[in-house]
């Protein structure tokens, strides 16, 4: 290579392409993974110092290992071992590759691990390996992507400076929520914040605590804000993106208390986007005295430096919410600001005399000590009329959105029209693609007839469907469709299936699909596919590299699907999508929605997003006729329905 590097992938093939041997690429790589923690803001607040190992003052008591680089933690002083692997992205990194390492943290003057590894593949034995009594967390290419560093500024010919991206600047409607939330919550001890997916709700909180709580704290004392999360994934997500973006010293603790998150999960049923503990890029806290511990640590080294107050961040699980109010009884101090991300995970019922779920305890301000509580969605959830006399009859309490007692009133509203009138989002179409069974029968009918294929005309009538849709080719659907001018071919799509082994399948025939009509149809170039598959037994890095694959650019008359179950929609991190495919899924009102939302983001020369829903429709029967069949095409009204509940132009506009 000879021109400038200006992606993470170029700047690592340029390291292969210079270096003189293996121990000077792995030198190379570590160099600047030593700049990298000393420079992205996540670390940059956590460690005090980065050493390279030959530099670190105290390397002569543990001897020769097998660490690459030593960190030490800014406010406990505690060191943290790194090791730095620079392997092709095709090796499967096995125990042996890290067995010195994993010796060498045995060693008294460690208490953390960090691993960072350009590949993607670790065995079994590896990722046992990393369920040690000191807790190690591992970091992939996805996660360095991730980070506010600059790459194309960096030059890897010359090993120079890594340099942040710029700051975001807080945008018009944020302004106005920003706004509308302080002035509400003035008086109020509790609110609703509803903004559209896509508009940067996350952002938007951080611009309110970094405003509120100071005022809350009062002068030179640090607010202190409680982010509460449904997910590890979204609490990873949330922290990187606030560290990033504060204008103020952020000092963070992150908890994880409940035993039943963050492990790896194995069965193909569990289905979830959720990762592990080692997959968290921060150290977490797991109890209630190693809280107030890290707490005490934090704070001390706070009051020790001149630097102004800032915010004092507790990121946690709504499941981890006990270890947080144990806290709060031996010392932990009261937050002056709570905020439940994704709250509509926090209503629901709790009969009589039953304990309360972690989602729900949130609302008892006695359990949960806070001056404000701030309840942010998309998609808010409220039980109707029916639901709550159930729950009466039943002896039950309910946590409905609606109820301002437990969830306040709405400070601000930012609704999908309204971010689509505003040019926030794109505009979206939904395409219920009716496609004759009888024009598939005749072009499939030797991969239908092949048994071996599993394929059948239900599934192939799909496939065809989605593939029309994607190239917005319709001569074989019994549809009139007018898509305003917007006809060039799609580059890329996530699939929703009823369950894995259907979105495995759907892959696989996919591909069948595809080669069976080019061959029979060589003159013509239709859309290429590339399409895989991602679900819940897939470990953050292996999904963090499929989700690089789909963002990035395809090739040329080329669209990529990554087809799942469940598990890519609430919390997991999407690029902007042109198009979302719901084939038979079993997916919820509020799955849909935050789907929909993500292929409404905006993207250059992107006019609208898809909503594809592909039906068959028999020989003998019209589309109309056919849709009557409420059974057989009940995904179609939950679709259609589930978006009529969450945009207020829906009727006008289907």
């Amino acid at each position: 290579m000879t021109s400038n590097p200006v992606s993470l992938h170029d700047i690592l093939a340029q390291f292969r392409d210079d270096a003189r041997n293996n121990r000077d690429l792995g030198d190379r790589f570590e160099r600047m993974m030593q700049q990298f923690f000393r420079v992205d803001p996540l670390y940059a607040g956590l460690f005090s110092e980065v050493w390279m190992w030959n530099e670190w003052p105290l390397k002569g008591q543990v001897g020769d290992v097998g660490i690459d680089l030593v960190a030490q933690h800014r406010a406990t002083g505690e060191y943290f071992a790194i090791q730095c692997k620079f392997y092709l992205p095709e090796h499967i990194l096995g125990k042996g590759d890290i067995d010195s390492f994993f010796a060498a943290l045995g060693k008294p003057q460690f208490s953390k691990g960090i691993i960072v590894s350009t590949t993607d593949k670790w065995g079994k034995n590896a990722l046992d390996a990393l369920n040690q009594t000191k807790s190690v967390a591992r970091l992939g290419i996805h996660d360095l992507e991730q980070s506010p560093i600059d790459w194309s500024k960096f030059d890897a010919h010359k090993l120079g400076k890594l340099k942040r991206t710029k700051k975001n600047d807080i945008r018009p409607h944020q302004k106005a929520a920003l706004g509308d939330v302080i002035q509400g919550l003035k008086e109020a001890d509790r609110g609703k914040l509803i903004m559209a997916c896509g508009t940067g709700k996350t952002f938007t909180a951080l611009k309110i605590a970094e405003t509120l709580a100071p005022m809350l704290a009062g002068k030179g004392k640090p607010g202190h804000v409680l982010f509460l999360v449904p997910s590890l994934s979204l609490l990873s997500q949330t922290l990187r993106e606030w560290t990033a973006q504060s204008e103020l010293p952020l000092r963070s603790l992150a908890v994880c208390s409940d035993a039943t998150i963050g492990k790896r999960r194995e069965k193909s049923s569990e289905d979830s986007g959720e990762i592990t503990i080692y997959d968290l890029p921060y150290p977490a806290t797991t109890n209630d005295k190693q809280l107030i511990a890290h707490y005490k640590a934090l704070t001390k080294t706070a009051t020790d430096s001149d630097s102004q107050p800032g915010l004092v961040v507790v990121f946690s699980t709504y499941q981890s919410i006990d270890a947080v109010a144990k806290a709060q009884n031996a010392g932990l101090p009261g937050f002056d600001l709570i905020i439940c991300d994704e709250a509509h995970r926090t209503t629901g019922v709790t009969l009589i005399g039953e304990d309360e779920s972690s989602f729900v305890k949130v609302h008892d301000r006695n359990f949960l000590k806070g001056t404000k509580r701030l309840y942010m969605t998309a998609t808010p959830r409220i039980y109707g009329d029916d639901a709550k006399s159930k729950a009466k009859e039943a002896s039950a309490e309910i946590a409905s959105m609606d109820d301002s007692e437990q969830f306040g009133h709405e400070l601000h509203r930012l609704g999908f029209g309204e971010a689509v009138g505003k040019s926030l989002l794109t505009d979206y179409k939904v395409l219920v693609l009716a496609v004759d069974e009888k024009y598939v029968s005749k072009t499939f009918q030797k991969q239908i007839a092949d048994k071996g294929t599993e394929l059948n005309l239900a599934d192939a009538t799909k496939i065809t469907g989605c593939w029309n849709g994607l190239e917005k080719r319709f001569e074989a659907a019994k549809s009139n469709i007018d898509l305003q001018g917007d006809l060039n071919p799609m580059r890329r799509a996530v699939a929703f299936s009823r369950s894995i082994n259907d979105s495995r399948k759907f892959v696989e025939q996919f591909g069948r699909i595809v080669a069976a009509y080019k061959a029979d149809h060589p003159d013509l170039q239709p859309l290429e596919i590339e399409a895989d598959h991602v679900d819940g037994t897939f470990d953050a890095l292996r999904r963090g590299t499929l989700l690089d694959w789909l963002k990035a650019e395809s090739p040329t008359n080329t669209c990529r699907i990554l087809s799942n179950a469940r598990c890519l929609s609430e919390g997991v991190d999407v690029p902007a999508l042109d198009a979302v495919l719901f084939l038979n899924p079993r997916n919820s009102v509020i799955d849909v929605v935050q789907s929909v939302g993500r292929v409404m983001r905006r993207a250059e020369g992107k006019r609208y997003g898809y909503i594809i829903l592909p039906i068959g429709i028999p020989a003998d029967k019209t589309p109309e006729e056919a849709l009557k069949d409420n059974e057989k095409y009940k995904v179609v009204w939950q679709v259609l329905q589930a978006l009529r509940a969450h945009d207020d132009r829906f009727t006008a506009t289907i």
